[in-house]
Protein backbone atom coordinates (compact mmCIF):
# COMPACT_ATOMS: atom_id res chain seq x y z
CA UNK A 1 0.00 0.00 0.00
CA UNK A 2 1.35 3.06 -0.94
CA UNK A 3 2.33 5.38 1.99
CA UNK A 4 0.01 8.46 2.25
CA UNK A 5 1.20 11.45 4.39
CA UNK A 6 -1.28 13.42 7.04
CA UNK A 7 -0.18 16.68 7.83
CA UNK A 8 -2.13 19.49 8.66
CA UNK A 9 -3.92 22.38 6.63
CA UNK A 10 -0.93 24.87 7.44
CA UNK A 11 2.14 22.24 7.19
CA UNK A 12 0.92 21.39 3.68
CA UNK A 13 2.71 23.91 2.37
CA UNK A 14 5.90 22.39 3.38
CA UNK A 15 5.31 19.24 1.75
CA UNK A 16 8.16 18.73 -1.11
CA UNK A 17 6.78 19.13 -4.81
CA UNK A 18 3.99 21.68 -3.58
CA UNK A 19 5.54 24.15 -5.81
CA UNK A 20 5.26 26.77 -2.88
CA UNK A 21 8.47 26.73 -1.10
CA UNK A 22 10.87 28.50 -3.85
CA UNK A 23 8.48 31.56 -3.97
CA UNK A 24 8.17 31.92 -0.60
CA UNK A 25 11.33 32.25 -0.53
CA UNK A 26 12.00 34.42 -3.09
CA UNK A 27 9.27 36.86 -1.47
CA UNK A 28 11.42 36.94 2.00
CA UNK A 29 14.28 37.41 0.41
CA UNK A 30 12.57 40.78 -1.68
CA UNK A 31 11.08 41.99 1.32
CA UNK A 32 14.75 41.35 2.99
CA UNK A 33 16.29 43.77 0.08
CA UNK A 34 13.73 46.57 0.21
CA UNK A 35 13.35 46.73 4.23
CA UNK A 36 17.79 46.95 4.42
CA UNK A 37 17.58 49.32 1.45
CA UNK A 38 14.93 51.33 3.72
CA UNK A 39 16.81 50.51 6.60
CA UNK A 40 19.80 52.70 5.35
CA UNK A 41 17.86 55.61 4.46
CA UNK A 42 16.35 55.50 7.68
CA UNK A 43 19.74 55.52 9.71
CA UNK A 44 20.52 58.53 7.23
CA UNK A 45 17.31 60.40 8.28
CA UNK A 46 17.87 59.68 11.42
CA UNK A 47 21.27 60.90 12.05
CA UNK A 48 20.79 64.00 9.89
CA UNK A 49 17.63 65.76 10.85
CA UNK A 50 16.32 66.83 14.07
CA UNK A 51 13.17 65.35 15.21
CA UNK A 52 10.65 66.71 17.98
CA UNK A 53 10.98 64.98 21.40
CA UNK A 54 7.69 63.27 20.23
CA UNK A 55 9.42 60.73 18.32
CA UNK A 56 10.96 59.11 21.29
CA UNK A 57 8.18 57.88 22.47
CA UNK A 58 6.70 56.81 18.80
CA UNK A 59 10.09 54.78 17.95
CA UNK A 60 10.27 53.26 21.18
CA UNK A 61 13.70 54.67 22.17
CA UNK A 62 13.51 53.87 25.23
CA UNK A 63 13.88 50.10 24.48
CA UNK A 64 16.89 48.73 23.83
CA UNK A 65 17.68 48.29 20.65
CA UNK A 66 18.08 44.36 20.11
CA UNK A 67 14.60 44.06 21.96
CA UNK A 68 13.32 47.04 19.45
CA UNK A 69 14.42 45.22 16.56
CA UNK A 70 13.00 41.86 17.59
CA UNK A 71 9.50 43.15 18.59
CA UNK A 72 9.28 45.06 14.77
CA UNK A 73 10.28 42.22 13.14
CA UNK A 74 7.57 39.90 14.99
CA UNK A 75 4.77 42.43 13.90
CA UNK A 76 6.36 43.05 10.45
CA UNK A 77 6.20 39.33 9.80
CA UNK A 78 2.95 38.75 11.30
CA UNK A 79 1.52 41.91 9.24
CA UNK A 80 2.89 40.29 6.25
CA UNK A 81 2.03 36.78 6.72
CA UNK A 82 -1.77 38.17 7.46
CA UNK A 83 -1.78 40.20 4.61
CA UNK A 84 -0.38 37.23 2.11
CA UNK A 85 -3.24 35.49 3.23
CA UNK A 86 -5.86 37.86 3.46
CA UNK A 87 -5.00 38.59 -0.43
CA UNK A 88 -4.92 35.56 -1.57
CA UNK A 89 -8.30 34.21 0.06
CA UNK A 90 -10.16 37.47 -1.66
CA UNK A 91 -8.31 36.53 -5.12
CA UNK A 92 -9.14 32.91 -5.32
CA UNK A 93 -12.69 33.15 -4.08
CA UNK A 94 -14.12 33.73 -7.23
CA UNK A 95 -12.61 29.99 -8.43
CA UNK A 96 -13.68 28.06 -5.91
CA UNK A 97 -17.07 26.55 -5.41
CA UNK A 98 -19.48 26.57 -2.12
CA UNK A 99 -18.44 23.43 -0.36
CA UNK A 100 -14.64 22.84 -1.79
CA UNK A 101 -11.93 22.25 0.25
CA UNK A 102 -9.29 24.95 1.48
CA UNK A 103 -7.01 26.52 -0.60
CA UNK A 104 -3.97 24.12 0.26
CA UNK A 105 -5.83 21.41 0.27
CA UNK A 106 -6.99 21.61 -3.50
CA UNK A 107 -3.21 22.65 -4.68
CA UNK A 108 -1.86 19.31 -2.61
CA UNK A 109 -4.74 16.98 -4.50
CA UNK A 110 -3.49 18.56 -7.93
CA UNK A 111 -0.52 17.91 -6.74
CA UNK A 112 -0.57 14.47 -5.59
CA UNK A 113 -2.77 13.35 -8.30
CA UNK A 114 -0.53 14.82 -10.94
CA UNK A 115 2.25 12.67 -10.04
CA UNK A 116 0.11 9.48 -9.82
CA UNK A 117 0.61 6.66 -11.82
CA UNK A 118 -0.32 6.30 -15.85
CA UNK A 119 -3.22 4.57 -15.87
CA UNK A 120 -5.21 2.96 -19.03
CA UNK A 121 -8.82 2.00 -18.53
CA UNK A 122 -10.13 -0.21 -21.19
CA UNK A 123 -13.93 -1.35 -21.75
CA UNK A 124 -17.39 0.65 -21.86
CA UNK A 125 -20.82 0.84 -20.37
CA UNK A 126 -21.32 1.69 -16.98
CA UNK A 127 -18.80 0.15 -15.46
CA UNK A 128 -16.16 1.86 -16.92
CA UNK A 129 -17.58 5.06 -16.23
CA UNK A 130 -17.72 3.47 -12.32
CA UNK A 131 -14.31 3.17 -12.19
CA UNK A 132 -12.98 6.13 -13.91
CA UNK A 133 -15.51 8.16 -11.32
CA UNK A 134 -12.86 6.55 -8.37
CA UNK A 135 -9.59 6.51 -10.49
CA UNK A 136 -9.80 10.39 -10.80
CA UNK A 137 -9.05 11.20 -7.25
CA UNK A 138 -5.58 8.92 -7.39
CA UNK A 139 -4.49 10.44 -10.48
CA UNK A 140 -4.95 12.84 -13.54
CA UNK A 141 -2.52 10.56 -15.55
CA UNK A 142 -5.81 8.44 -17.14
CA UNK A 143 -6.63 7.36 -20.14
CA UNK A 144 -9.93 5.98 -21.08
CA UNK A 145 -10.05 3.19 -24.28
CA UNK A 146 -13.59 3.36 -24.86
CA UNK A 147 -15.73 0.60 -27.36
CA UNK A 148 -17.09 1.83 -30.54
CA UNK A 149 -19.58 -1.37 -31.26
CA UNK A 150 -22.46 0.44 -29.46
CA UNK A 151 -25.59 0.45 -31.67
CA UNK A 152 -28.53 0.79 -29.24
CA UNK A 153 -30.68 4.12 -28.12
CA UNK A 154 -29.24 7.08 -29.12
CA UNK A 155 -25.53 6.33 -29.59
CA UNK A 156 -27.19 3.75 -32.31
CA UNK A 157 -29.24 6.25 -33.84
CA UNK A 158 -26.64 9.18 -34.00
CA UNK A 159 -25.02 6.74 -35.58
CA UNK A 160 -27.01 5.25 -38.25
CA UNK A 161 -28.47 9.19 -39.35
CA UNK A 162 -25.21 10.74 -38.93
CA UNK A 163 -22.26 8.29 -39.87
CA UNK A 164 -21.07 8.91 -36.44
CA UNK A 165 -18.77 6.85 -33.89
CA UNK A 166 -21.52 6.08 -30.77
CA UNK A 167 -21.24 8.80 -28.35
CA UNK A 168 -22.99 6.64 -25.41
CA UNK A 169 -20.01 5.34 -23.85
CA UNK A 170 -17.93 8.83 -24.07
CA UNK A 171 -20.48 11.21 -22.75
CA UNK A 172 -20.34 8.62 -19.95
CA UNK A 173 -16.72 9.19 -19.51
CA UNK A 174 -16.08 12.32 -19.92
CA UNK A 175 -19.05 13.38 -17.26
CA UNK A 176 -17.67 10.53 -14.82
CA UNK A 177 -14.33 12.37 -15.35
CA UNK A 178 -15.37 15.85 -14.74
CA UNK A 179 -13.31 17.59 -12.06
CA UNK A 180 -16.77 19.07 -10.90
CA UNK A 181 -19.99 16.44 -10.96
CA UNK A 182 -22.34 19.27 -10.66
CA UNK A 183 -25.02 20.81 -12.81
CA UNK A 184 -22.93 20.98 -16.02
CA UNK A 185 -22.42 16.97 -15.90
CA UNK A 186 -25.46 16.51 -14.76
CA UNK A 187 -26.91 18.36 -18.24
CA UNK A 188 -24.32 16.41 -19.80
CA UNK A 189 -25.98 13.35 -18.91
CA UNK A 190 -29.31 14.82 -19.39
CA UNK A 191 -31.81 12.22 -21.29
CA UNK A 192 -35.38 14.24 -23.29
CA UNK A 193 -38.23 11.78 -22.35
CA UNK A 194 -40.54 13.75 -25.11
CA UNK A 195 -40.16 15.53 -28.01
CA UNK A 196 -40.73 13.99 -31.74
CA UNK A 197 -37.03 13.67 -32.51
CA UNK A 198 -35.33 14.33 -29.59
CA UNK A 199 -37.05 11.65 -27.14
CA UNK A 200 -34.39 8.91 -25.97
CA UNK A 201 -31.19 11.39 -26.95
CA UNK A 202 -29.28 12.84 -24.02
CA UNK A 203 -27.85 16.15 -24.29
CA UNK A 204 -24.38 15.07 -24.13
CA UNK A 205 -24.33 12.56 -27.30
CA UNK A 206 -26.58 15.55 -28.93
CA UNK A 207 -23.45 18.35 -27.69
CA UNK A 208 -20.65 15.32 -29.32
CA UNK A 209 -22.35 15.24 -32.31
CA UNK A 210 -22.73 18.85 -32.75
CA UNK A 211 -18.77 19.36 -31.81
CA UNK A 212 -18.26 16.48 -34.91
CA UNK A 213 -19.99 18.68 -37.31
CA UNK A 214 -18.15 22.05 -35.89
CA UNK A 215 -14.68 20.84 -35.61
CA UNK A 216 -14.71 18.08 -38.78
CA UNK A 217 -14.07 14.98 -36.97
CA UNK A 218 -14.90 12.91 -34.04
CA UNK A 219 -11.34 12.96 -32.44
CA UNK A 220 -11.35 16.93 -32.06
CA UNK A 221 -15.13 16.56 -30.55
CA UNK A 222 -14.17 15.14 -27.87
CA UNK A 223 -11.44 17.17 -27.44
CA UNK A 224 -13.47 19.78 -27.06
CA UNK A 225 -16.06 18.05 -25.16
CA UNK A 226 -13.52 16.93 -22.58
CA UNK A 227 -12.35 20.53 -22.33
CA UNK A 228 -16.30 21.77 -21.39
CA UNK A 229 -16.10 19.69 -18.45
CA UNK A 230 -12.53 19.98 -17.30
CA UNK A 231 -12.19 16.37 -17.24
CA UNK A 232 -8.73 14.94 -15.66
CA UNK A 233 -7.53 12.66 -17.90
CA UNK A 234 -7.78 11.68 -21.67
CA UNK A 235 -10.75 10.01 -23.11
CA UNK A 236 -9.99 7.64 -26.44
CA UNK A 237 -11.89 5.29 -29.15
CA UNK A 238 -10.06 1.93 -29.65
CA UNK A 239 -10.77 2.46 -33.26
CA UNK A 240 -12.08 4.98 -35.46
CA UNK A 241 -13.45 2.17 -37.85
CA UNK A 242 -16.98 1.99 -38.24
CA UNK A 243 -16.95 -1.87 -36.42
CA UNK A 244 -20.06 -3.85 -36.10
CA UNK A 245 -20.65 -6.61 -33.05
CA UNK A 246 -20.72 -10.46 -33.92
CA UNK A 247 -22.29 -13.16 -31.79
CA UNK A 248 -22.30 -16.88 -32.29
CA UNK A 249 -24.37 -18.23 -30.34
CA UNK A 250 -24.78 -22.28 -28.65
CA UNK A 251 -27.90 -24.26 -28.66
CA UNK A 252 -30.54 -23.45 -26.02
CA UNK A 253 -33.32 -25.23 -24.62
CA UNK A 254 -36.95 -24.52 -26.40
CA UNK A 255 -35.64 -22.19 -29.21
CA UNK A 256 -34.33 -24.88 -31.77
CA UNK A 257 -35.06 -22.81 -34.58
CA UNK A 258 -33.25 -19.25 -32.93
CA UNK A 259 -30.47 -18.13 -35.23
CA UNK A 260 -26.97 -19.33 -34.43
CA UNK A 261 -25.40 -15.48 -35.73
CA UNK A 262 -26.91 -12.13 -34.08
CA UNK A 263 -25.36 -8.69 -35.20
CA UNK A 264 -25.38 -5.97 -33.14
CA UNK A 265 -24.41 -5.35 -29.65
CA UNK A 266 -27.06 -4.29 -29.00
CA UNK A 267 -29.13 -7.33 -29.60
CA UNK A 268 -26.55 -9.81 -28.45
CA UNK A 269 -28.43 -9.54 -24.54
CA UNK A 270 -31.62 -9.79 -26.52
CA UNK A 271 -31.34 -13.33 -28.00
CA UNK A 272 -31.58 -14.65 -24.31
CA UNK A 273 -28.76 -17.65 -25.63
CA UNK A 274 -25.65 -18.87 -24.04
CA UNK A 275 -22.71 -16.84 -26.08
CA UNK A 276 -20.15 -18.97 -27.99
CA UNK A 277 -17.63 -16.17 -29.39
CA UNK A 278 -18.08 -12.27 -30.38
CA UNK A 279 -15.76 -11.24 -33.23
CA UNK A 280 -16.23 -7.95 -35.18
CA UNK A 281 -16.60 -7.12 -38.45
CA UNK A 282 -14.54 -5.99 -40.19
CA UNK A 283 -12.44 -7.84 -38.10
CA UNK A 284 -9.06 -6.52 -38.86
CA UNK A 285 -9.34 -3.19 -37.95
CA UNK A 286 -6.72 -0.51 -37.20
CA UNK A 287 -6.01 0.36 -33.68
CA UNK A 288 -6.14 3.83 -32.57
CA UNK A 289 -2.92 5.82 -32.64
CA UNK A 290 -3.11 7.15 -29.59
CA UNK A 291 -4.61 3.85 -27.24
CA UNK A 292 -1.65 2.53 -28.49
CA UNK A 293 0.79 5.03 -27.48
CA UNK A 294 -1.00 5.21 -24.26
CA UNK A 295 -1.13 1.59 -23.66
CA UNK A 296 2.67 1.24 -24.40
CA UNK A 297 3.53 4.44 -22.08
CA UNK A 298 1.32 3.25 -19.40
CA UNK A 299 1.99 2.25 -15.43
CA UNK A 300 -1.35 -0.19 -15.36
CA UNK A 301 -3.96 -1.36 -17.28
CA UNK A 302 -7.30 -2.30 -16.52
CA UNK A 303 -10.04 -4.00 -18.81
CA UNK A 304 -13.30 -4.38 -17.39
CA UNK A 305 -15.63 -3.63 -15.12
CA UNK A 306 -18.19 -3.76 -17.76
CA UNK A 307 -20.18 -6.68 -19.97
CA UNK A 308 -17.45 -8.95 -20.98
CA UNK A 309 -18.78 -9.78 -24.66
CA UNK A 310 -20.49 -6.43 -25.22
CA UNK A 311 -17.92 -3.42 -23.64
CA UNK A 312 -14.63 -5.30 -23.01
CA UNK A 313 -14.09 -7.75 -25.63
CA UNK A 314 -14.54 -5.45 -28.28
CA UNK A 315 -12.04 -3.14 -27.37
CA UNK A 316 -9.26 -6.34 -27.30
CA UNK A 317 -10.60 -7.86 -30.14
CA UNK A 318 -9.21 -4.71 -31.93
CA UNK A 319 -5.58 -6.23 -33.37
CA UNK A 320 -3.89 -3.40 -32.74
CA UNK A 321 -4.95 -3.00 -29.02
CA UNK A 322 -4.29 -6.63 -28.36
CA UNK A 323 -0.63 -6.32 -29.53
CA UNK A 324 -0.03 -3.36 -27.74
CA UNK A 325 -0.86 -4.87 -24.08
CA UNK A 326 1.16 -7.56 -25.03
CA UNK A 327 3.98 -5.16 -25.91
CA UNK A 328 3.49 -3.07 -23.01
CA UNK A 329 5.77 -3.39 -19.68
CA UNK A 330 2.60 -1.96 -17.41
CA UNK A 331 0.93 -3.91 -14.79
CA UNK A 332 -2.12 -5.68 -16.31
CA UNK A 333 -5.17 -6.17 -14.20
CA UNK A 334 -8.70 -7.83 -15.11
CA UNK A 335 -11.60 -6.72 -12.90
CA UNK A 336 -14.17 -9.18 -12.59
CA UNK A 337 -17.71 -7.77 -12.35
CA UNK A 338 -19.28 -8.29 -9.14
CA UNK A 339 -22.84 -9.84 -10.91
CA UNK A 340 -23.63 -11.60 -13.55
CA UNK A 341 -25.14 -10.23 -16.29
CA UNK A 342 -28.85 -10.97 -17.70
CA UNK A 343 -28.76 -12.25 -21.23
CA UNK A 344 -24.52 -12.06 -21.64
CA UNK A 345 -23.07 -13.73 -18.61
CA UNK A 346 -25.63 -16.06 -16.80
CA UNK A 347 -24.59 -18.18 -14.35
CA UNK A 348 -21.27 -17.51 -14.86
CA UNK A 349 -18.14 -17.84 -12.52
CA UNK A 350 -14.81 -15.96 -12.27
CA UNK A 351 -13.20 -19.39 -13.79
CA UNK A 352 -16.11 -18.54 -16.86
CA UNK A 353 -15.27 -14.63 -16.96
CA UNK A 354 -11.25 -15.99 -17.17
CA UNK A 355 -11.92 -18.78 -19.94
CA UNK A 356 -13.85 -16.29 -22.23
CA UNK A 357 -11.21 -13.92 -22.23
CA UNK A 358 -8.65 -16.48 -22.87
CA UNK A 359 -10.76 -17.92 -25.60
CA UNK A 360 -10.69 -14.47 -27.55
CA UNK A 361 -7.41 -13.15 -27.23
CA UNK A 362 -5.31 -16.00 -25.34
CA UNK A 363 -3.68 -16.76 -22.09
CA UNK A 364 -0.96 -14.01 -22.25
CA UNK A 365 -2.70 -10.78 -21.62
CA UNK A 366 -3.22 -10.18 -17.68
CA UNK A 367 -1.26 -11.75 -15.09
CA UNK A 368 -3.65 -10.26 -12.27
CA UNK A 369 -7.32 -10.01 -11.76
CA UNK A 370 -9.22 -8.19 -9.21
CA UNK A 371 -12.71 -9.75 -7.91
CA UNK A 372 -14.86 -8.93 -5.18
CA UNK A 373 -15.61 -10.85 -2.55
CA UNK A 374 -18.61 -9.79 -0.54
CA UNK A 375 -20.78 -12.38 -1.53
CA UNK A 376 -23.41 -11.22 0.71
CA UNK A 377 -25.75 -9.22 -1.07
CA UNK A 378 -28.93 -9.43 -2.01
CA UNK A 379 -29.93 -8.13 -5.58
CA UNK A 380 -33.55 -6.78 -6.30
CA UNK A 381 -36.15 -9.53 -7.10
CA UNK A 382 -37.05 -8.62 -10.34
CA UNK A 383 -33.29 -8.84 -11.98
CA UNK A 384 -32.14 -12.28 -12.46
CA UNK A 385 -28.61 -11.98 -11.45
CA UNK A 386 -26.46 -13.88 -9.70
CA UNK A 387 -22.88 -12.61 -7.69
CA UNK A 388 -19.71 -13.78 -9.22
CA UNK A 389 -18.33 -15.96 -6.35
CA UNK A 390 -14.39 -14.84 -6.36
CA UNK A 391 -13.51 -19.43 -5.97
CA UNK A 392 -11.54 -20.12 -8.82
CA UNK A 393 -9.25 -22.80 -9.94
CA UNK A 394 -7.29 -20.79 -11.81
CA UNK A 395 -4.84 -19.27 -9.02
CA UNK A 396 -1.57 -20.93 -10.68
CA UNK A 397 -2.01 -18.66 -13.89
CA UNK A 398 -3.06 -15.80 -12.07
CA UNK A 399 -2.56 -13.90 -9.52
CA UNK A 400 -6.25 -12.96 -7.84
CA UNK A 401 -6.77 -10.31 -5.21
CA UNK A 402 -10.17 -10.13 -3.82
CA UNK A 403 -11.56 -7.28 -1.78
CA UNK A 404 -15.03 -6.15 -1.03
CA UNK A 405 -15.95 -4.37 -4.07
CA UNK A 406 -19.88 -4.10 -3.97
CA UNK A 407 -21.73 -0.27 -3.92
CA UNK A 408 -24.46 -0.80 -0.94
CA UNK A 409 -26.85 0.97 -2.72
CA UNK A 410 -26.62 -0.88 -6.19
CA UNK A 411 -25.03 -3.91 -5.16
CA UNK A 412 -24.51 -5.42 -8.54
CA UNK A 413 -22.19 -2.66 -8.99
CA UNK A 414 -18.69 -2.19 -8.14
CA UNK A 415 -18.64 1.42 -5.70
CA UNK A 416 -15.96 3.65 -7.45
CA UNK A 417 -14.07 4.97 -4.14
CA UNK A 418 -13.03 1.01 -3.16
CA UNK A 419 -12.85 -0.23 -6.36
CA UNK A 420 -10.29 3.01 -7.15
CA UNK A 421 -9.08 1.90 -3.49
CA UNK A 422 -7.81 -1.42 -4.05
CA UNK A 423 -6.41 -0.88 -7.35
CA UNK A 424 -4.27 1.71 -6.18
CA UNK A 425 -3.51 -0.72 -3.39
CA UNK A 426 -2.35 -3.41 -5.76
CA UNK A 427 -0.42 -1.52 -7.84
CA UNK A 428 1.70 0.12 -5.25
CA UNK A 429 2.06 -3.21 -3.26
CA UNK A 430 3.51 -4.83 -6.57
CA UNK A 431 5.69 -1.72 -7.30
CA UNK A 432 7.05 -1.56 -3.97
CA UNK A 433 7.98 -5.11 -4.42
CA UNK A 434 10.02 -5.05 -7.54
CA UNK A 435 11.59 -1.97 -6.43
CA UNK A 436 13.14 -3.75 -3.29
CA UNK A 437 13.90 -7.04 -5.29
Amino acid sequence: MRFRPRFGSSLKWLIPGMGVKRWLLLLFVGITIVSLGLGYVLVEVYRTWAFPSVFYYLTLQFIPRAWRGLLFGTVGIAAIVIAVFQLNRSLLSAFRHPGQSSLVDIIYNHRHRSRGPRVVAIGGGTGLATLLRGLKEHTENITAIVTVADDGGSSGRLRRDLGLLPPGDFRNCIAALASDESLTAQLFQYRFGEGKGLNGHSFGNLFIAAMAAVTGNFERALLESSRVLNIRGRIMPSTLENVTLWADLREADNEPQAPDRVQGESQISKAGRPIERVFLEPDKVPGYPGAIKAILEADLVTAGPGSLFTSVLPNLLVPGIASALRASPAMKVYVCNVATEEGETDHFTLDDHLRALEEHIGQDLFAYVLANDNTKVQFPLHMKVDVVAPDSARREDYRIVTRDLVDLENPWQHDPQKLAEALMDLYWSVRTTVSAT
